[in-house]
């Protein structure tokens, strides 16, 4: 098969792995041009400084010896296979970076053979780029199950490694994946956050000292393939967190590709909203100060999709509410829907020289449609309505009566989310 070939096909098996984001866009490049968005496998995601960087997003290998119930990847799915050697993906690599397709690499492989032959070949992948003088951004995904010493080494040579989760419990493991085991899939985050630990003591004494993952682990959870509630996900979050340092926690929302009784039907849409409810709470998790039993609980373990996760969390906490912004702490503040972490430090600071009234917050960036239900300012209430959680909740979710622009999908279908709301996802903004 030629390399062509093998980059279409892996390329394509790589889109369900969400540790990094498609812009989606189609943009070819022309004979005086920089850059291509429309080549197999790219891809874009975020630098820890906010830079977008573009990535090749490939997986060494499809043919996998797993039969998990949930992917297009295992061994009884009749899809076509390929996989690389690890001198194709390297020269693929700096040929790619050489034409400034890209800035670095994502490399995920489905098991092939077993999960240290497979760790083995990523290793003389990324090894290969190194000694070739490749500086760019590679994060490789940990294969659960290789061992210790394996992933190790793999962290000698890339950015940022991830092993995946999946799916949020272990009952539903043993389910759909049987053949996983929750202690390979721990055991290797622990030995990445040790390793993250000792370099970093190591780097105090000897400036010298190699690095290992200097951009931290991250993993994914699919949402929706299996019964557990928004609770249970996000108190797993929290824990890997608290626990792992993780850096990133990703949600993947479950598509249905394959007939399974015990998998959502294939008719099922794909819970796109739920996943980016799931990716709102993750925020306030990790940084505005909430944890998972605050946000929800177990007489009340889903999000109402129709409310991000603040306002949500705001109406069933209405006994806390409304809070006077000129008196009430920085982290009482950021626990207000509309006020974000930018306006709310801006809030503590110009409160010093003056007492803030309504305009005032107005601006400072509030987003008052939302925050005026839940504060004074100089003991004055804004809302305009009797102080009832139920009202309170019809006007968060209400649409403007009369529309003077043209109808969109976003309001008919709100598993899609309106488009002005998707931008929390990034911001954190709520």
């Amino acid at each position: 098969m030629d390399i062509t070939s093998k980059l279409n096909i892996l390329s394509a098996a790589a889109k369900y792995d969400v540790s990094c984001s498609s812009s989606g866009s189609n943009r070819k490049n022309n004979a005086t041009g920089l850059g291509n968005a429309a080549s197999s496998g790219i891809c874009h995601s975020w630098s820890e400084d906010g830079r977008c960087i573009s990535l090749l997003k490939i997986l060494f290998s499809n043919e996998c010896v797993y039969d998990c119930t949930y992917c297009t990847n295992k061994i009884t799915s009749d899809v076509e296979r390929a996989t690389f050697t690890p001198e194709e993906v390297a020269n693929l690599t700096i040929n790619f970076y050489k034409r400034n397709y890209i800035e670095g690499l994502f490399l995920s492989s489905a098991v092939f053979k077993d999960p240290d032959y497979t760790m083995e070949l990523l290793i003389k992948t990324v090894r290969l780029l190194r000694e070739q003088n490749f500086n760019g951004y590679i994060h490789l995904k940990g294969i659960p199950g290789a061992d210790p010493k394996l992933i190790h080494q793999a962290g000698l040579y890339v950015d940022r490694m991830s092993v995946n989760i999946e799916v949020p419990s272990e009952t539903s493991l043993q389910a759909l994946a049987p053949q996983k085991k929750k202690e390979n899939i721990i055991k290797p985050m622990a030995l990445i956050k040790h390793g993250i630990t000792i370099n970093k003591e190591e780097k105090k004494s000897y400036k010298k000292a190699p690095m290992f993952l200097p951009a931290g682990q991250t993993t994914q959870l699919i949402v929706g393939a299996s019964p557990e509630a928004d609770l249970n996900i996000l108190k797993l979050s929290e824990g890997l967190y608290n626990k792992f340092t993780m850096k990133r926690v990703y949600y993947s929302a479950y598509i249905p590709v394959v007939e399974n009784n015990r998998l959502p039907s294939i008719q099922t849409k794909p819970p796109f909203l739920r996943e980016h409810r799931l990716y709102q709470a993750d925020w306030l998790l990790r940084f505005y100060g909430f944890h998972a039993e605050e946000l929800l609980s177990e007489s009340n373990p889903n999000f109402d999709l129709h409310l991000d996760p603040k306002c949500f969390w705001a109406l069933e906490n209405i006994h806390l509410f409304p809070l006077e912004v000129n008196k009430v702490d920085y982290k009482e503040l950021v626990r207000v829907p509309g006020i974000g972490i930018r306006s709310a430090m801006k809030i503590v600071a110009a409160r010093r020289m003056t007492k803030l009234d309504y305009m005032d917050l107005k601006k400072m960036g509030v987003v008052l449609k939302r925050a005026k239900y839940f504060i004074t300012c100089k003991g004055k209430y804004y809302g305009g309505i009797i102080f009832e959680p139920n009202i309170i909740r019809n006007l968060l979710i209400e649409k403007p009566q009369n529309h003077t622009e043209q109808l969109s999908i976003f309001d008919l279908y709100p598993e899609t989310i309106m488009k002005k709301e998707l931008g929390s996802k990034v911001t954190g903004e709520f």
